[in-house]
């Protein structure tokens, strides 16, 4: 009697091991799947040029756009102070999602941040001035009210972000949403 409750035990247990490692194993996936940022990053050195484009290393093309409070901001305006260029909607739950860390990050690290809405897509400007004024965001939301900007930045996925440095150079690009920690550790790496 007492070897069949021990192999009874000695299956259950083994087989809740089993469970346990096969539902950490999908969380770890989901988690990742859920988190996961696309980018042209390397660890590679950038190789810096001054030719104007949405590549590492190049002169990050200048706009000028205004803000949701109709206060212009100019990229060029800018220069000497390191940048973080967020292209988003409302609609887009990842973008959503990523707003808070921005807020941190904006409030945290000395970096300018331009949140480009890419109004176009929006169904009203005033949907977007209840998202931001919902959320309590306070850095700056530049209107893209005809896509101008996210055509020549070649947005092609939303979220998509660029962190800029003090030069004007493009120095890291993501192509969906960023947390807090690697927004820091990104921005730790500009000049």
């Amino acid at each position: 009697m007492k070897k069949v409750i021990l192999g009874i035990l000695a299956i259950v247990l083994i087989g809740w091991a089993l469970f346990d490692y096969v539902s950490n194993e999908a969380t770890k996936n989901e988690t990742k799947k859920n988190n996961s940022v696309i980018s042209s990053n390397t660890d590679d050195d950038v190789i810096e040029t001054n030719a104007v484009g949405t590549k590492r290393g190049s002169i990050a093309p200048q706009f000028e756009l205004e803000t949701i409070d109709g206060k212009v901001i100019s990229l060029e305006d800018l220069r000497g102070k390191k940048v973080f260029i967020n292209f988003w909607a409302t609609w887009c739950p990842p973008c959503r999602a990523e707003m808070p860390d921005i807020q941190r990050f904006y409030e945290d690290e000395e970096v300018v941040v331009l949140a480009v809405n890419l109004t176009h897509t929006e169904d009203s400007l005033s949907t977007v001035r209840g998202f931001i004024e919902d959320g309590d965001f306070t850095f700056p939301v530049l209107v893209d009210q005809e896509g101008k900007v996210a055509e020549m930045y070649k947005v092609n996925a939303y979220p998509t972000s660029y962190l800029i440095d003090s030069d004007g150079r493009i120095q890291y690009i993501a192509l969906g949403a960023m947390n807090y920690d690697l927004m820091v550790k990104e921005f730790g790496k500009l000049e």
